[in-house]
């Protein structure tokens, strides 16, 4: 299995390290070019929403990656994933817009709200979840299904081949949700 990571922000590294550790290959996405590579699924981590926009409009990869989600390639966004993906994003210019969700952008404020917990996360269990100037969902709709809530607040969805989670789960040791990804690429096959 080889899994594109997005690598223009974020904890693109540590994704890579954890997909090691669960024997998948995984290739860094920087440029147009690198989208030659075949994939069988793709992780959007972390970092600035509006200028991971912005960056793959510019790399000319931005329509090329939205074709491909809604095609059915897999895709895992985290934080500012999250936010790309999403249809509605409060706060914020609706990116990718490919999962039925609305989120809200900082939703837990700067970076001194940043926090960890340990929830319950549908089909994985009770894991840790850490939050760096996260997003939270503030609604799912069409096939989107909520899997994670802290607070009240829905911090992780699906939606067919799409996994969102407001948590950075590269951050822990725990490999779990990283696996769940694996196992929906295995199903999509």
């Amino acid at each position: 299995m080889r899994i594109g990571i997005l690598a223009l922000q974020g904890a693109f590294a540590e994704h890579s390290a954890i997909l090691r550790q669960l024997g998948a290959d995984s290739f860094e996405i920087r440029q147009k070019r690198d989208l030659d590579q075949p994939m069988d699924g793709l992780i959007i981590p972390g970092g600035e929403s509006t200028v991971m926009g912005k960056l793959l409009k510019e790399l000319d990869c931005f329509d090329d990656i939205q074709t491909r989600i809604r095609n059915g390639l897999p895709v895992f966004g985290t934080c500012a994933g999250l936010i790309l993906l999403a249809k509605e994003a409060e706060g914020g210019k609706v990116q990718l817009g490919t999962m039925d969700i609305s989120a809200r952008r900082n939703a837990y404020g700067r970076q001194l709200g940043s926090f960890s917990v340990t929830a319950e996360m549908k089909s994985v269990g009770e894991i840790p979840m850490v939050f760096i100037r996260a997003p939270y969902i503030t609604a799912v709709s069409g096939n989107a299904e909520a899997l994670a809530e802290v607070d009240g607040k829905i911090v992780a969805a699906r939606q067919g081949n799409q996994l969102a989670t407001a948590f950075h789960p590269e951050l822990t040791d725990d490999t779990r949700v990283h696996q769940y990804f694996l196992e929906m690429i295995s199903a999509a096959k």
